[in-house]
């Protein structure tokens, strides 16, 4: 009797886990699918939405300008700053674009994104943006060198040195080493001389 109860207890579990799993998999392929519906395609990517802060913006020849807040005196301004880098980001033969847009929030700062607009059937569909820095002085935008990379962008840019003030010219290089999700249209940090392979 006592091995019975326990079998079925098994059982239950083992039921009880798989519906679980399952519908968490359809969880996240209706996210999936949702995230689609909502990306707005465009025919040239300096019109396209991207995702900036959690925030979707949509370009008007790479110009837009939104409320701050509800019923704010400020306005939130993002601008194609350029940068652009051609090549071919999720491995389906396209001519993808990664590139810098900026975004100003009233203050002082100029905030410093890369972004990427994946070349579709539809037109081009933006990403989120990838926050580089306040006030630094953008560089070069390449393929990583590294073989072990593949798709990885390089976004090469001049920062201030830590405990500079923001009034500092910017004059320490650094590097941002990406590489875009296809799926989500997010970009994720790649370690610059990673010995494995990036897939």
């Amino acid at each position: 009797m006592l091995l019975m109860r326990d079998s079925r207890r098994k059982v239950l579990l083992t039921i009880i886990f798989g519906v679980a799993l399952l519908l968490g998999g359809l969880s996240l392929f209706n996210s999936y699918i949702y995230n689609e519906k909502q990306a707005v395609a465009a025919a040239d990517y300096k019109d396209g939405e991207y995702l900036i802060e959690g925030q979707r913006v949509k370009l008007e020849d790479g110009f837009a300008e939104v409320e701050a807040a509800p019923g704010s005196a400020s306005k939130i301004t993002t601008r194609y700053f350029g940068n652009d880098l051609k090549t071919d980001l999720d491995g389906d033969g396209r001519q993808d674009v990664a590139f810098i847009l900026t975004e100003e929030r009233g203050g002082s700062g100029t905030f410093f994104y890369a972004v990427a607009a994946l070349a579709t059937d539809r037109g081009y569909l933006g990403s989120d943006g990838y926050l580089l820095g306040d006030r630094i002085a953008p560089q070069s935008t390449e393929v990583s060198q590294n073989p072990r990379h593949k798709y990885v962008v390089v976004f090469n840019y001049a920062d201030r040195a830590p405990g500079e003030p923001m009034t500092a010219q910017p004059s320490v290089g650094k590097s941002a080493y990406l590489k875009l999700d296809p799926v989500s249209r997010q970009w994720g940090i790649v370690v610059p001389d990673f010995e494995g392979e990036s897939r």
